[in-house]
């Protein structure tokens, strides 16, 4: 193919890419309607709103408290489950859809309604206020909206975010600095025996997140998980014992739930068993009239964790609607929990409950299926085999109602009619609660497979110069791609690339060692060496689905002999110091480049001690006084701009030397790329987690090695596709929401933050790896290693290896989209 074409049809593709991406996501993240307004009741809700058997709600949420966190027999919660013993407490499982982060679930919790996967990326932005619930109904308005309504909140700040102007008090925390366990809930506790003694209020909100903290950093087995149960039992304690001693309380209901729960390796995001069985407790000593009490803990707990009744998130909204007296909110898709319908003796009264709550999801109903007419009478041939959901549900309806009217009919049986038809309706709605845009999905994925297309049409001619690399470059796309196709596979997509890697590079060997004369260096020995250090890499970090939060390098090994990991990490940057003394400033002179290298290091150094001295103070015992005396008199946000600022400078002085050509660059083997991959490495070091660090040193030895087998171009490109996806997988990534990783993503940032300062440090610190090992590989080797590949590059003006690596690049992205 010509080399304009070839060059033409790069540029194209490249920019089908990212409209191919957008236009998918406005697909997949389209704006849903909701039914504006506030619920009002009429006049028979209204009397039945004064049998309501609470006036006050204090509504505790504790970030990420799965099931057996409460219900299971090493739980720290032994109050709680003595209350549960005795009737005073009912529990639950609540399952939470996916995706499992706090805004999403939050807004379940307080609409009854189905969030968007769009609220996990403004889950991450301090500074968002796009997302706010100010304008829809909730049960929090429906509370405030009562007589003498006042709502009182403290703890994580999203709640001040999606709802602004609602709390009369109000303390907030940042929910994203995972390191703090301890001051973060001692904020909310502070405010605890003040709000008790207020009569003001009928709405107490509390989020804690030190459990959720303590199972980032270390996993639901972390030694801090139990002491951290207790101080929450110890809360739940002292709120109950203030209900049933103080009178302006007595008639107060404590909820006490997580948002979500969380996996094996404490993370959540996905749709793990443990990240979508968070626990949820209702209590009350009234509760006593109607539950004789359940067995706690649970003898054999459940691998599903699923403890006692399951009921929905959304449920907890309808529920808190007729046990404090408020109307349902518009836009819920819960179903009141029966286990409590026993307060209301009348079983008209049951009815009624169940009724409004119907008539509610039925307007939902109305407003999507807008084609059926749900007043009158359906098709009796239909309901026999409905050919939709909107019939399906239109005869439920007509059958619900007509056994509501029906004088003779039982209370059981309208319950049992009105409860089939809101199951339904609720699995029907919250199934079409996403409404994709199939079209612009189709049009997205249209997009790609010509950009695809278009790569692979100028991809021929390099595959066809390299046909044994052409056909593990071929038989590594298929296999990805059909790999795809397995949701299993996609969990553990780790272990496809390590093991193509490591297939890799026994071929590589097997080459190496044909090509070997008797007096040549070994190299087969070197890429043995390379295996060894794969292997290594690949026991770093447990990711995935199966294998998380199991023994490995990082998290267990490594913890337990701090001695040697700060010798490795001392080690790193030791290495890259010489190097950035030899071959960071090209045209400075060699006093100014070692000055400055052992500035740069030293400080990067400093600031990652001073990070792990609040992030993870337990891998500096034994060592605080050799390590931390110089550095812990100055801020981390002074220490991370100071690397950063410094990095900068390095950066813009090297790229200046080469666009004034300096004579540094004249000499052979110069070359800019040198210098910036290792500011670049120094810049990834600050944003990875200290545990992962000596993998940078790992990566050196890799790339000296790669840089002494005298491999082609199209070798090191392949090379550099396969180690920069298992890179990332090393350093704990996975295709799971739940490991985005946030304790290195507001580094050098005060104030509120916005999402693309802390998207942009969310990518550097979770794409660290892939990064690493893409520019290390593609840019430092010396132009006579591509020969052959002159022609194409020189017309796209560009640097050779570079061209080499956006053909293999380009093609394996493509088949990832």
């Amino acid at each position: 193919m010509p080399p304009r074409l070839s060059s033409l049809l790069l540029v194209v593709a490249n920019l089908l890419i990212p409209i191919a991406i957008l236009t998918f996501a406005a697909g997949f993240f389209p704006y849903k309607p909701f039914l504006p307004g506030v619920a009002q009741y009429d006049e028979l809700e209204d009397e039945l709103s004064r049998t309501a058997p609470f006036d006050k709600v204090i509504f505790m949420v504790v970030d990420a408290l799965r099931s057996d966190f409460v219900y299971g027999h090493s739980s720290g919660f032994t109050f709680t489950q003595s209350l549960i013993r005795s009737g005073a407490a009912i529990p639950f499982t609540a399952h939470a859809t996916s995706p499992t982060i706090t805004m999403p679930r939050i807004k379940a919790l307080t609409t009854g309604s189905i969030p968007s996967f769009l609220d996990v990326i403004l889950n991450f932005a301090e500074s968002d206020t796009t997302s706010t619930l100010a304008n829809q109904d909730t049960w929090l308005a429906q509370l405030k909206a009562k007589p003498e309504g006042k709502l009182v909140m403290y703890g994580d700040d999203t709640w001040l975010k999606l709802f602004p102007d609602t709390f009369s008090r109000a303390d907030g925390t940042s929910s994203f600095f995972v390191s703090d366990y301890t001051e973060v809930d001692n904020n909310v506790t502070r405010h605890v025996p003040i709000e008790l003694l207020q009569t003001d209020w009928n709405g107490m909100f509390m989020h804690y997140l030190g459990l959720d903290h303590i199972g980032h950093k270390s996993g639901p087995r972390s030694p801090h998980m139990i002491p951290k149960q207790s101080e929450m039992d110890s809360i739940v304690k002292q709120l109950y014992e203030a209900m049933e001693s103080k009178t302006h309380l007595k008639s107060t209901l404590l909820v006490l739930c997580g948002d979500h729960g969380m996996n094996d390796a404490g993370n959540h995001g996905g749709s793990a068993a443990g990240e979508t069985s968070p626990a949820l407790v209702f209590i009350s000593s009234k509760l006593k009239t109607i539950s004789a009490g359940l067995p706690c803990p649970r003898d054999v707990p459940r691998s599903d964790f699923q403890y006692y009744s399951v009921v929905k998130q959304s449920d907890l909204v309808p529920t808190l609607a007729g046990l404090l007296g408020f109307p349902v909110p518009l836009n819920n898709l819960g179903i009141f929990v029966p286990e409590f319908l026993s307060f209301w003796s009348k079983g008209d009264d049951n009815v009624q409950l169940m009724l409004r709550n119907a008539q509610q999801l039925l307007r939902i109903v109305k407003a999507t299926f807008t084609d059926t007419h749900f007043d009158g009478q359906p098709d009796p041939s239909s309901c026999n085999h409905p050919s939709s959901d909107a019939e399906r549900l239109h005869c439920l309806w007509d059958g619900a109602r007509a056994v509501v009217n029906d004088q003779k009919a039982t209370t059981t049986a309208v319950l049992a009619a009105l409860t089939a038809f809101l199951s339904a309706a609720q699995d029907t709605m919250s199934s079409t609660a996403s409404n994709y845009d199939i079209s612009k999905l189709e049009q997205g994925i249209g997009m790609a497979g010509s950009a695809v297309l278009m790569i692979l049409l100028t991809f021929t001619t390099t595959l066809w110069k390299a046909k044994s690399t052409a056909l593990w470059a071929a038989s590594a796309a298929i296999s990805y791609g059909g790999m795809m196709f397995a949701s299993s596979y996609v969990e553990e997509e780790q272990q496809f690339w390590y093991w193509i890697t490591s297939a890799w590079l026994v071929w590589l060997y097997l080459k190496a060692s044909a090509a070997e004369s008797p007096l040549s260096v070994p190299r087969s020995i070197l890429v043995i060496v390379l295996l060894s250090i794969l292997r290594i890499i690949r026991r770093w970090n447990q990711t995935g689905q199966k294998h998380a939060g199991e023994p490995d390098i990082a998290r267990t090994s490594l913890p337990a002999h701090n001695l040697i990991l700060w010798t490795l990490i001392i080690a790193t940057f030791l290495d890259l110091a010489q190097r950035i003394a030899r071959r960071g400033l090209p045209g400075a002179p060699r006093q100014a480049s070692i000055i400055v290298a052992i500035a740069l290091c030293l400080a990067g150094f400093g600031f990652k001690v001073a990070y792990t001295k609040a992030d993870a103070p337990e891998l500096l015992v034994g060592l605080e006084r050799m390590l931390l005396a110089p550095v812990e008199q100055t801020s981390l946000v002074t220490q991370a701009r100071s690397v950063f600022l410094g990095i900068t400078l390095s950066a813009a002085f090297t790229i200046l030397q080469r666009f004034r050509r300096s004579p540094a660059y004249n000499t052979p083997g110069a070359d800019v790329a040198w210098p910036m991959h290792d500011l670049l490495t120094l810049f990834l070091l600050t944003q990875s987690r200290i545990n992962n660090v000596p993998l940078f040193l790992l990566f050196e030895l890799q790339i000296q090695i790669l840089g002494s087998l005298e491999l082609t171009a199209d070798e090191i490109t392949q090379t550099s596709v396969f180690l920069q996806y298992s890179s990332f997988f090393a350093f704990g990534g996975s295709n799971a929401i739940s490991s985005i990783d946030l304790s290195n993503a507001y580094n050098g940032q005060l104030g509120g933050t916005g999402l693309v300062d802390v998207g942009i440090d969310i990518v550097t610190s979770k794409g660290t790896a892939s990064g690493a090992a893409r520019y290390a590989l593609q840019a430092p080797f010396p132009a006579d290693v591509f020969h052959g590949y002159q022609p194409f590059l020189c017309h796209a003006g560009m640097h050779e290896s570079e061209g080499a690596s956006l053909h293999m690049d380009g093609f394996f992205a493509q088949v990832s989209i």
